[in-house]
């Protein structure tokens, strides 16, 4: 049969042709996925092994139904070296990057050239497409094109969607939790995040015992959509504060991996490395994230800001995540220094008014920052009280009008005071000192 105008056959099929932005783009991609097609078919017949998973598909009336799925994408990736030293792969790395629209797959922190960057984010990561899409190695242009138009949608495209996900340990949750600023936490989905944590280079990346403890299950997720020619945003920073937020909100013993996923249209984008602030786990039991203290969570990470105006605030955080991961005498100077910057030199008493409305909770916790001020080891009490103080000043979204508050208050209570120590000595006997004497 005549092959008909404005269409073309494959594989016995007749479809529409692809409408293609830049021809020349298409045809060194299409390029290096064909030779690698064929370069991985001359693999499997000379006896590599191409693993096979098993799926069952349930049905609510009927027989299930059980699918073989070639796991092309381990496959591929084993011969990842191989496939990127071939001239089709140089030749397709040569037209990414003359193409501008192609410069942001070119940066990425865990590799050390752009050519490697593009192989890994673009190359491999439209093979691994493609063959899936086909089931195999066995070549079909239906399966490439689709794919090729994807990448063509996120090169060319006006907004781009960007995700970063960082496994969460000592910390678990019931349903996802939006804590603000396109920030979220989340149980690992196997589907959506196995792109990410199956490159080669996240062996080793993960959390020891990720995905079979109780408080290991969830990831802490940045997505946000990105206009034509914007970077990418701070990932570790912004992760970093939300790890940050919900250590003060609740507690528990936060933190995230060592690594951080990207992604950018749900492609493989790259790997950061977390910060080490918020990477290294303190000590202490997990706990679960309620909706009351995610709200919490929420409401200090956007308070977080105020550190970049107010560097005393800046500092007491600093010191008092520092002496989560200290030992004695470090960690009670680091508590000591932290309430100093925070509520200046006379902390002791407006921490105990901050924190305590009741007079006698107040003596109770004023003699205990004493204690801590005297050069003395800081109790838990007072650690944890450090870590409330921080709180409601978070909160409060003032640190210097709070800290006028809090002496408008001490010197209520002195003036109260010194009233009812008149009032009681008018009323003694004159007599009283003198017989003492």
């Amino acid at each position: 049969m005549p092959r008909l105008p404005g269409r073309r056959r494959t594989a016995g099929r007749v479809t529409e042709r692809v409408a293609v932005r830049a021809p020349q783009l298409h045809l060194a991609l299409r390029s290096f996925c064909l030779g690698a097609f064929v370069h991985l078919g001359r693999c499997l017949e000379e006896g590599d092994e191409l693993r096979f998973s098993f799926a069952e598909h349930a049905q609510r009336a009927g027989p299930a139904f059980y699918e073989y799925r070639p796991l092309v994408r381990s496959f591929i990736e084993v011969h990842a070296t191989a496939l990127a030293s071939r001239d089709d792969a140089r030749l397709a790395l040569g037209e990414l990057l003359r193409e501008p629209a192609a410069a942001i797959y070119a940066r990425s922190d865990a590799v050390p050239s752009a050519e490697q960057a593009l192989f890994r984010t673009v190359l491999s990561s439209l093979l691994i497409s493609t063959a899936e899409a086909c089931g195999g190695f066995d070549w079909d242009d239906i399966a490439f094109d689709r794919a090729y138009a994807e990448l063509e949608a996120s090169l060319f495209g006006e907004a781009r969607v960007y995700a970063a996900a960082a496994p969460l340990v000592g910390l678990s949750v019931v349903t996802q939790i939006e804590l603000g600023g396109s920030l979220r936490i989340r149980a690992a989905d196997t589907a959506k995040d196995e792109p990410a944590f199956s490159w080669p280079e996240a062996q080793g990346l993960l959390p020891p015992e990720w995905g079979r403890a109780a408080d290991r299950y969830c990831v802490v997720e940045l997505e946000r959509g990105l206009r034509t020619g914007e970077a990418p945003p701070d990932a570790p920073s912004e992760l970093a504060d939300a790890v940050t937020a919900m250590r003060l909100a609740t507690a528990a013993p936060v933190a995230t991996g060592p690594a951080i996923f990207e992604r950018l249209d749900s492609r493989p984008f790259g790997i950061r490395t977390s910060l080490p602030i918020a990477a290294a786990q303190p000590s202490g039991e997990p706990d679960r994230l309620d909706s009351f203290r995610a709200a919490l969570a929420r409401e200090l990470l956007s308070g977080l800001v105020l550190t970049e105006v107010d560097g005393q605030l800046a500092e007491a955080l600093d010191r008092w995540e520092l002496s989560l991961f200290q030992d004695e005498p470090s960690r009670s100077e680091q508590l000591r220094g932290s309430l100093a910057a925070l509520l200046g030199e006379s902390w002791a008493l407006r921490a105990a008014v901050l924190l305590e409305p009741v007079s006698v909770d107040r003596r109770r916790l004023h003699a205990s920052l004493r204690t801590l001020d005297s050069g003395e080891e800081a109790s838990p009490t007072v650690a944890d009280s450090t870590r409330r103080a921080l709180v409601e000043v978070l909160r409060y979204g003032d640190r210097p009008a709070l800290l006028d508050s809090l002496d408008e208050v001490l010197l209520s209570l002195r003036q109260a005071h010194g009233r009812r120590a008149a009032v009681s000595n008018e009323r003694l006997p004159s007599n009283l000192f003198r017989s003492r004497a």
